[in-house]
């Protein structure tokens, strides 16, 4: 395993012949090198003082170089340079996050790249943002120290004429520390296991999409030891995901459950597994708290804890909050329980008559199941409000008012709060996220720097906070987000609670760990449901999400394919991340990702054209 060291002086000499022979890569002639050597010579004296690393293979052979230049808070990649036999195998990219991680520790909070235009796309693809000309100040930092570069005072239109990069170098977020205590965890998909607790007849009972979302367990915390899985997924797949992500040495355990939900009971049912697992002295992470998993881990089981679970739970609880004032920007919703499908259709007929929409909601329900908008048109059309809940899953119903959207199309609609209670009590923000619903269903969630419509953050962050505090007093420990509707006027309707990580937690926990790797600002997209356009082999599915890696990179995004095992299902499809530190940037990687995960049919289509 390659592993990076201080520099020594008495290496100087060599690391300026490993420079020389990296800028010699590109095919400068020798004119131009002889002028770029005085500026590219390291000399012993100054290895302390600029901060050099070096990438070390091994048997100590010495693969690149990289230097950390200048004083807090703005500072410059000096050198980051490859020996040419090891250019492609990963070295500048371990060389870059860790003058990154060394630049957090010295307080830097903007890094200055100017780079050899041949190294250009690689800064983009680590994330990096070029510099227009005109908005550039004067270089920090000694002078003649660029990365990948030449002298400094190259010019436009000569060789090597230098492409300026910026980079904010940031912690990990104090949230993400607090989550898991900034260190590694044990991830466990217990995403089935969770469901059933709440015996919703919206639910699957085979659980299938259970397990496929269990592969989200991939993000639970920002830094993985090891993934605990029902079902066996792709090993290309976590090696693509912890290379996007920097992760090293997770341990994968999947394959666990052949039928039905019980992916606790299945460690537990295997006590050297279990005994690692939790002898590890690392926090477990579930997709939510069930029994079997306090079991597992020794965690009091405490049921009652969930019951703001219950979309009529969680109703009240609000209404409970804005009893007490203090919320403007919030309206809630009437809703009423009813008892019976005949209270049910009376109150649906009602609202129908009145030419108004309702909500119908099962007790329980995940992602959008057990959720229906009922048009007045729709109640005549189908004959009566009796025929239309027929159509519904069996079990008690709540019918609620229907919040009128902004007339805008464009206008944020669907947002939602993420927090979490710690052991003490303590409620910690996380932020808010733009969630994608259609027809009631979620299908994924933006997170980021101006995601959320500032006029809205400022209300939806204060009651998703008080909710936090009423869920700590009421004993609950872990993950919860509150779901908003926003109204014609522009307030937010509070519309449920779920108790346990969702997608939207999934981005957070991304964006968190992207900030600490690759600067601070990322906006990060989850797409639940990405269409291919065929069913491709394990093989060709690695092939695909390494291609779309690539490409998102070249454009200054990462993409990191967030469900694999969603391919090999009859109608194939992948749930994705994509992030980027622009929105424009961020909607091209997902419009990338999405004509290219579409375009994987044509391969099939022209085969036979081929071979005619």
């Amino acid at each position: 395993m390659v592993k990076v060291r201080a520099a020594r002086a008495a290496e100087a000499e060599a690391l300026t012949g490993l420079v020389m022979r990296s800028k010699a890569h590109w095919g400068y002639d020798a004119g131009f090198l002889a002028a770029c050597a005085a500026e590219l010579r390291i000399r012993p004296d100054e290895v302390t003082a600029r901060r050099i690393v070096v990438a070390e293979d091994p048997q100590h052979g010495v693969l690149g170089v990289a230097s950390l230049e200048g004083a807090a808070p703005l500072a410059t990649l000096g050198l980051l340079f490859v020996e040419p036999a090891a250019i492609g195998q990963g070295v500048g990219r371990l060389l870059y996050r860790e003058v990154l991680r060394r630049a957090v520790e010295q307080g830097v909070r903007r890094l200055v790249i100017d780079a050899d235009p041949h190294a250009a796309g690689f800064y983009r693809a680590m994330g990096a943002v070029p510099v227009p000309a005109a908005g550039r100040d004067a270089t920090p930092g000694p002078a003649g120290t660029v990365a990948g570069g030449g002298p400094a005072s190259t010019k436009p239109g000569w060789p090597g004429a230098l492409v300026r990069f910026e980079v904010a170098p940031a912690p990990l977020a104090d949230w993400a520390r607090a989550w898991t205590g900034g260190g590694r965890a044990v991830h466990v998909g217990n995403v089935a296991e969770f469901n059933v607790q709440f015996a919703d007849s919206s639910l699957d009972r085979e659980q299938s999409a259970a397990h496929h979302y269990s592969c989200l367990a991939a993000f639970y915390s920002p830094l993985p030891s090891a993934l605990v899985l029902p079902r066996a997924v792709p090993a290309g797949w976590t090696d693509l995901v912890g290379r996007q992500l920097g992760w090293t040495g997770v341990e994968v355990y999947d394959g666990l459950v052949e039928r039905g939900p019980g992916l606790a009971d299945a460690v537990r049912a295997r006590p050297a597994l279990a005994a690692r697992l939790t002898g590890a002295g690392e926090p477990l992470v579930p997709w939510g708290l069930t029994r079997p998993f306090a079991l597992l881990t020794g965690r009091p089981w405490r049921p009652g804890e969930l019951r703001h679970e219950s979309k009529a739970a969680a109703h009240g609880l609000f209404e409970r909050i804005l009893a007490d004032g203090g919320h403007p920007g919030i309206v809630l919703p009437s809703q009423v329980r009813a008892a019976t499908r005949w209270a049910a259709a009376r109150l649906l007929t009602a609202r129908a008559r009145a030419g108004k929409s309702t909500v119908v909601k099962s007790e329980h329900g995940v992602g959008g199941s057990g959720t229906t908008v009922v048009t007045a048109g729709q109640v005549r059309a189908a004959g009566g409000a009796r025929a239309v809940l027929r159509r519904l899953p069996r079990g008690p119903l709540l019918v609620e008012e229907f919040v009128e959207g902004p007339t805008d199309p464009g206008a944020a609609r669907d947002l939602t709060y993420d927090g979490f209670v710690d052991p003490a009590g303590r409620v910690h923000e996380v932020g808010a996220a733009l969630m994608d619903v259609t027809e009631g269903a979620y299908r994924g969630a933006t997170v980021g720097p101006g995601a959320v419509p500032e006029r809205a953050e400022k209300p939806l962050l204060a009651f998703g906070a008080a909710v936090g505090r009423e869920l700590a007093s009421s004993g609950y420990r872990g993950w919860f987000d509150v779901d908003f509707v926003v109204d014609a006027e522009g307030r937010l309707a509070p519309t449920e609670t779920n108790l346990r990580l969702t997608g939207p937690a999934i981005a957070f926990m991304v964006a968190a760990r992207l900030d600490a790797l690759r600067g601070a600002g990322h906006l990060v997209r989850i797409a639940d449901r990405v269409e291919l356009g065929a069913r491709l082999p394990e093989a060709q599915v690695d092939e695909l999400c390494a291609d779309l890696a690539r490409a998102c990179g070249e454009i200054g995004a990462v993409f990191v394919p967030a469900i694999p095992t969603g391919a090999f299902d009859p109608a194939p499809w992948l749930g994705v991340l994509v992030a980027a530190h622009s929105p424009e940037t961020l909607d091209a990687a997902e419009a990338l990702v999405r004509s290219g995960a579409a375009a994987v049919g044509a391969l099939f289509d022209a085969a036979p054209a081929a071979a005619r």
